[in-house]
This record gives structure tokens, sequence and C-alpha cells, in this order.
């Protein structure tokens, strides 16, 4: 049951949006684009991702033909402004380019034809993509207007409208899915909108150790009200 004093997830989104102000992403919408984008930065974060997407643009481009006529030793040296293992990143690049273009015809759109299933099992065939990946792709990528929630911040729904803290990532993730099929409609703008205020609350306080004292929906949050009554314990 959502905490009575937030109601509905879409009255905590406009609680959000008056916090933190309208999101953009920060991230490429482009399927093909977010693929790449992705391993440009490790641990991957937008600011890491953005150093490295910029200089891989710069020094080599993001085009399957680009990536697959570099070097791997050009292809680690554009990486190395987006953080760790860069050897590793540009192996995951080509592996991506190699296969856009012997799948695909080197057009990605050809991906999004079939069934949804089938769009999400292909998705998750690439490095480093599994659910929440995959969901930000259909919904920023206008395939599929799904309840995607923010890969780092899967716990801040959860938090404030339930007032839970799970040990279990996907049963997190499932619910605050859930809690988005609920109340928020199933069209691209609100569910990006809601992507976008979660995660941005998520970085800025509601971290995995959140700030609960600085929280302007301290007084509306389930969670916080745990706290208050000396704790909240994880459960599932």
């Amino acid at each position: 049951m959502i905490h009575d004093r937030i109601q509905t997830t879409s009255a905590l989104l406009d609680r959000l949006e008056a916090i933190h102000g309208p999101q953009e992403p920060g991230f490429p919408v482009d399927p093909y684009e977010f693929l790449i984008w992705w391993h440009c930065g490790y641990p991957q974060s937008d600011d890491r991702c953005a150093r490295g997407w910029t200089a891989l643009k710069a020094q080599v481009g993001v085009t399957p033909k680009q990536i697959l006529a570099a070097s791997q030793a050009k292809l680690t040296a554009a990486l190395k402004s987006g953080g760790m293992v860069p050897e590793l990143r540009a192996m995951r690049l080509q592996q991506i380019a190699q296969r856009v273009e012997q799948e695909y015809g080197g057009d990605l759109r050809d991906l999004f034809a079939g069934s949804l299933a089938g769009i999400r099992k292909a998705l998750k065939q690439f490095p480093g993509i599994a659910d929440p990946g995959a969901d930000r792709i259909l919904l920023f990528g206008h395939i599929a207007p799904i309840a995607a929630v923010p890969s780092n911040s899967v716990h801040v729904l959860v938090r404030i409208a339930l007032g839970l803290e799970r040990e279990n990532y996907g049963v997190t993730y499932r619910e605050a899915q859930g809690l988005i099929e609920q109340d928020v409609p199933e069209q691209f703008h609100a569910r990006q909108r809601a992507y976008l205020l979660l995660k941005a609350h998520g970085q800025a306080i509601c971290k995995r150790k959140p700030q609960c004292d600085r929280c302007p929906v301290r007084a509306d949050c389930a969670y916080a009200a745990g706290v208050d009554r000396g704790g909240v314990r994880p459960k599932g």
C-alpha cells in the first residue's frame, strides 16, 4: 500500500519535479548510440560515459564501421577519459559494432521489427545489457512505453511509497515498475519523466545511504517514517 501522505506516484513525481526541475536525458536516446555510450565510462555514470563518448566521437567515431576500422589501441586511448578498464570497454565496443554489422546490416533499427519479447531478448544479448538497460532503450528509443526504472535508483520509489528496503535487486526493480505501471500513463513522455525524476532524486538525495535529514519529501516518505520509529529492516 502506498504511503498515505504521498497517495499516488504521480503526486510524488510532481513533488520531485518541483524540487529538481524538469529533467532531460543525459544519455543518447538512439538505441545503437546508447549501447556504445554505456561502455564509454566505467564505473558507469553520466559524467564518465559522457567524457568517454566525447573523446570517442572526436578520435574514432561511433558508427559500427568506424569502430571496426579502429585498432583496439586507438579505441582504448579514446576511452581512457571515461574511467577504468578502457581495454575491456574497447573490446566491448568492437563486439557491439561487429554484431550490428553482421546481424543487422549495420542498422540496429532492424532489431526492432519483431515482437517485444524478441526485441528484449535480442537487446539483452549485447554486452552489459540486462532488464534495466533493455527497458531504458525501449522507453527512450520510442519502441514501447515501458515502465523503466533507473538501474542505480530502483530503491527510490519503493522506499518513499512503500517504506521498504529490499535486499533483492530484482524484487525492488519489479516493485518500482509496478508502482509506475499503476499510476503513470502508458505514454512515452509520462514514463520518461518518471524515470528521469527518480534518477535525479536517487543521485542527489535518496542514495544507497539516503540523506533523509535533508530530503524535501521526508515528511511524506514511508521509509523516513520507519527510520524515525527506530529503523527500517530489509525485507525480501
